[in-house]
């Protein structure tokens, strides 16, 4: 039995085989193929060079056109990548000599060549790998197309270095039952998307992909953080009970559903779900959610090879409207880049992709996309009670230019003839200089959402996957809470509301200091409402108040999070 302990991001116990990812790229079960198949897998793995060609193509023109064509050089590296004589003649060698699908055929020609520019030293090399992994991505995406219900075909643990939102988003529910991964934090996306999809996960596990075996038997702790693998009966007969008694625990949370989230002295707050699929906004109102504090709509545009057309988005957001009813929807805009990315638009150009060409930046350099979507949300909007949130804002002029945006999708749905509503528009305070600005801001929006999971990256300079400075990632440090009131501030002089949608809103002990602050919209993942519901219905919010006064008498985040950690658990 061996023993491992990593960060516990979204709670749960899962008893199952590892299924270990040790490879960058997802692939279903290999098996050998009939003498009679192999020409079709030739035939389809030489169709999947032609559409990948087809979209690097279309790629490098969308580039050169949008942002010059120094930056669309990359492509021809990417297409001399895919006519090499080699990959394909390899491939097909592969197909017909070993007798395996054209997916796993090709895998062994690009770990090939992996190992052959590993041999390389300094940056051209890994340049170098970069660009071919850019360039299998896109094959291994058109060979997979018809492969994706039979990449799990039992329940497993998926085990892997990191996991990105599409891969998260494309794995079935029912045959994954938890995520362990060497890197990550709290605020990663594979605990957002674990929390949203109710996946027990545990993340900086370190270099457990050496240490671990595909198929051995393992228990997932998303509780205290352990991964157990082959463990004796008498754990797994343990661990068992633990989790039938975790999951009465979440059945007696349904109870809270129905009860208001208002503090013991009478003042209401509004506990928000965050979601990513149409799909969550069901489990959002199971969990008792008030409305949607945040719509991330990104994950539309993910797990394909083109962009949705504005009905696509409309009759999406449309669902989430006729789910939710008269409660409030926030829309946030798309947020690509960092290490969220339309398969379209996947580059190696941002040396620095959370610094770089995202959300807001990304949205105002291709108004053709924006506008489709903000013509979209507006349709929806008709049908419900929608905001729409933009993110990333860090001047004023990308304030003023998006409304400009919104104006022309306000006369071109008018022309069309189009049923839509206008909506509030608010941004997202999640950079500094966003939130150093907020007075002047606050001028020009109907509401702000403190994104508190990249504000705290920002102010501390850290990066919220890197374990070795997850120390850095300090929800409760001076300069970040700083910042937040005086967002808090602006906002109250200007007369507009401000939310919370980032990852500390599940926190019991900075909901209670933004309680105390007069935040009444927290907005998180569904299955955390209760408890911090059951919380916020304990304390009154004079004491709130008070402790959020108190916490400045400090000068570190970890005598902030203990003194609110210690006056919490005497109101429980």
């Amino acid at each position: 039995m061996k023993k491992f302990t990593g960060l516990p991001v979204s709670a749960g116990i899962a008893i199952a085989r590892l299924f270990v990812l040790k490879n960058v790229f997802l692939l279903p079960p290999e098996k050998k193929i009939d003498d009679k198949d192999i020409e079709s897998e030739i035939k389809r793995f030489e169709n999947a060079l032609k559409n990948a060609e087809r979209d690097i193509i279309e790629t490098q023109n969308k580039v050169a056109n949008s942002i010059g064509e120094k930056y669309a050089e990359i492509f021809a590296v990417h297409l001399m990548f895919l006519k090499d004589k080699f990959l394909r003649e390899q491939t097909i060698r592969n197909i017909k000599t070993e007798r395996v699908e054209a997916i796993h055929a090709f895998h062994r020609t690009i770990e090939h060549l992996r190992l052959l520019f590993g041999k390389s030293d300094g940056d051209q090399g890994k340049d170098k790998r970069r660009d071919l992994l850019d360039v299998a991505e896109r094959i291994f995406s058109y060979l997979k197309e018809e492969e994706k219900t039979r990449i799990f075909d039992r329940p497993v643990i998926v085990v892997a270095r990191d996991l990105s939102p599409s891969q998260t988003v494309s794995f079935e529910k029912k045959y994954v039952l938890g995520f362990a991964t060497e890197l990550g934090s709290g605020t990663s996306h594979t605990a957002i998307m674990a929390k949203a999809l109710e996946i027990p996960a545990v993340v900086a596990l370190g270099d457990i992909l050496q240490k671990v075996e595909d198929g051995e038997e393992a228990i997932l702790d998303g509780i205290s953080g352990q991964l157990i693998v082959n463990p004796t009966p008498a754990v797994i007969k343990e661990y068992g009970k633990k989790k039938e008694e975790f999951l009465k625990q979440k059945k007696s949370f349904y109870l809270t559903r129905k009860l208001v989230a208002e503090t013991a002295d009478g003042v209401r707050i509004n506990l928000m779900a965050n979601i990513s699929l149409p799909e969550e906004a069901i489990t959002a109102l199971k969990y008792g959610a008030d409305g949607v504090g945040l719509f991330r709509t990104e994950f539309l545009f993910l797990n394909r090879n083109d962009l949705p057309s504005e009905n696509e988005q409309y009759e999406s957001y449309k669902k989430v409207a006729s789910i939710m009813g008269k409660r409030e929807v926030i829309v946030r805009t798309l947020d690509i880049g960092g290490d969220k990315f339309v398969s379209s638009f996947q580059s190696s150009m941002d040396l620095n992709p959370f610094l770089g060409w995202r959300a807001i930046r990304f949205c105002l350099s291709r108004k053709d996309i924006f506008k489709m979507q903000l013509k979209a949300i507006l349709r929806a909007g008709y049908h419900g009670n929608f905001k729409i949130l933009i993110p990333m804002i860090t001047t004023l002029e990308e304030i003023k230019k998006t409304h400009e945006i919104i104006e022309e999708c306000i006369e071109d749905l008018k022309s069309e003839h189009k049923q839509f509503r206008r909506l509030p528009v608010g941004i997202m305070i999640e950079v500094p200089a966003a939130a150093l600005q907020s007075e002047a801001f606050a001028k020009e929006v109907a509401f702000f959402s403190l994104g508190t999971n990249d504000l705290i990256q920002y102010t501390m300079a850290v990066d919220r996957v890197n374990e070795r400075v997850s120390y850095l990632y300090q929800p409760c440090n001076p300069a970040v809470l700083k910042l937040i009131c005086s967002t808090i501030e602006a906002a109250s002089k200007a007369g507009i509301e401000v939310g919370v949608c980032g990852e500390t809103a599940s926190i019991p002990e900075t909901a209670i200091f933004f309680v105390g602050k007069g935040i009444k919209h927290l907005s998180m993942a569904p299955a955390a409402i209760p408890l911090i519901k059951q919380i916020i219905r304990k304390v009154s919010y004079a004491c709130a108040t008070e402790l959020s006064e108190k916490v400045f008498e400090f000068s570190t985040h970890d005598e902030i999070f203990d003194f609110l950690k210690r006056n919490i658990e005497k109101i429980k």
